[in-house]
């Protein structure tokens, strides 16, 4: 998990955005899910996972508007 969550960081800090945009671009998520990941209240499915490394790597140019 915290492999994860360095990744969704690092893209968030690449594309100047935060990884709760990240993850409502990604996957829909509420703006609480990232918080619930870091803290370890919660964690991603794999296939959320896949979902989010997939929209990462299909917009891995994009910059916030």
């Amino acid at each position: 998990m915290e492999q994860f969550i360095s990744e969704i960081e690092a893209y968030a800090a690449r594309v100047s955005r935060s990884p709760q945009s990240v993850l409502r671009s990604a996957i829909n998520a509420n703006w609480s899910t990232w918080d619930a990941w870091v803290s370890g209240a919660s964690s991603p499915t794999m296939h959320v996972a896949d979902r989010v490394r997939t929209y990462m790597a299909e917009h891995a140019d994009r910059r916030a508007a």
